[in-house]
């Protein structure tokens, strides 16, 4: 096993680049990707980096010159020989060939977009324009990126034991979790957390701690490289930058009223079983199974990413039994700023009502509070997303207002079109 202190103390990032991979990055930008390659290949995205802790100043923090190099070296990536034989042959929820020899053609032949950054108000802004399918691959990275070269700073700091007990209370911090969930009868947790991970070394300590500590009840990574180089299920299905592109592109109210489930009727053409799971929050829960086709009842399951899960939980649970469907034989997926008791909390109340299951994200693999002074290592709210398609706002309501996304009149024009009433915000932690 990596001593990851040492190859912290020694570090080269040549040796260390943050990202190694073109399939370094989260499983279902890839299913969405092979989505977007069928389905809308030809439309024209912009990509932008939104810290949402600004109190993080990252261009005060990190090196542009180091930035631009990282940046520079994922543009460098191509798929590898061994990483186009594992997505063409490997079997991914039970399907073999889930990727298709077309879209594995111009994957082997990509390599990402240019990017554009700039320095402001002690912020990186950060943008990545062109064609969907390849701009959509820069956000996992470009988010890694950019948490690692924030760790690194933090890091440089520190001797050399200092980084040796630093590690080792991170390990027993971490192992402690783990221990406290394996006696949790019945549990089912994918690792979610490559997006705002400490490092890629630290995931995968994290996700080889999970195997070893949970056994069974560890059913897979996001991640495709360690799914890879670990023999473990990649997991993932579909984000809100589906439903987001496509409401954007539409011309009328009506339009865009349907974009949601236009998204769902493509991902059905294509896909079945446990990769038809609902992410309904795009633009409020409640509405959006108010107004669902009846044909997504019979989907396996729902993803409940913001706001109360307990409330989407049981709003979904009304909606199936409305619908003549048995919850217990749906699959409910919590994946919104979860740790140990919140998991426990989760799973105690719908075990039993609903087959349960969890993504586990950034607390998995960058939780270091505490750990350092004035808790310079604290995880916090990252992201990129799509900000504009063939030239039009793209618009994100959440079922918690502190996640909306978009221009202020957009956003309360789909307020208006999809029913959207007083929402309860919430602290966004990760």
């Amino acid at each position: 096993m990596v001593d990851i202190a040492t190859r912290v103390w020694n570090h080269k990032w040549k040796i260390d680049p943050i990202v190694r991979s073109l399939i370094d990055t989260d499983f279902y930008k890839l299913l969405m990707c092979q989505s977007i390659f069928r389905n809308k290949p030809d439309t024209t995205v912009v990509f932008s980096l939104i810290n949402r802790s600004s109190k993080i100043r990252l261009a005060e923090l990190i090196d542009e010159g180091e930035l631009r190099e990282q940046l520079d070296h994922v543009r460098s990536l191509s798929l590898t020989r061994g990483e186009s034989t594992w997505l063409r042959g490997n079997t991914f929820y039970g399907k073999r060939q889930m990727f298709r020899p077309d879209f594995m053609e111009w994957f082997e032949g990509l390599r990402l977009p240019p990017y554009h950054l700039e320095k402001r108000d002690g912020q990186f802004e950060l943008t990545f324009e062109g064609a969907w399918p390849e701009v959509m691959l820069w956000e996992i990275p470009a988010l890694a990126v950019l948490m690692e070269l924030r760790s690194r700073a933090v890091l440089e700091r520190l001797g050399r034991f200092e980084l040796q007990v630093l590690y080792a209370r991170a390990m027993t911090k971490l192992w402690e979790k783990i221990q406290l969930l394996r006696g949790t009868e019945g549990l089912r947790i994918a690792d979610f957390g490559t997006r705002r991970r400490h490092s890629y070394l630290w995931q995968d300590w994290a996700v080889q701690a999970m195997q070893e500590g949970l056994e069974e009840k560890f059913i897979g990574t996001s991640n495709c490289s360690i799914a890879m180089r670990r023999e473990l299920e990649a997991i993932g299905t579909n984000a809100h930058e589906l439903p987001m592109v496509y409401s954007a592109l539409t011309d009328t109210d009506d339009d865009l009223r349907q974009a949601p489930y236009q998204v769902l009727a493509d991902w059905q053409e294509e896909h079945d079983g446990n990769l038809r799971i609902i992410l309904p929050d795009t633009y409020g829960t409640e509405g959006f199974l108010k107004n669902a086709p009846d044909w997504l009842a019979g989907w396996t399951g729902i993803r409940i990413d913001s706001g109360d899960p307990v409330a989407g939980a049981e709003i979904a649970i009304r909606w199936w039994k409305d619908r003549g469907e048995d919850p217990r034989q749906k699959l409910v997926i919590f994946s919104d700023g979860l740790d140990v008791e919140k998991i426990e909390e989760l799973h105690a109340k719908f075990v039993g009502r609903v087959k349960v299951s969890f993504g586990w994200g950034t607390l998995l693999t960058n939780d270091f509070r505490g750990l350092v002074a004035d808790d310079a290592l604290a995880p916090f709210s990252l992201v990129c997303k799509a900000q504009s398609a063939n030239g039009r706002p793209t618009v994100k309501l959440s079922d918690n207002p502190a996640k909306a996304m978009g221009p202020k009149d957009e956003i309360e024009r789909y307020k208006r079109i999809f029913g959207v009433g007083a929402q309860l915000a919430q602290e966004v932690v990760v």
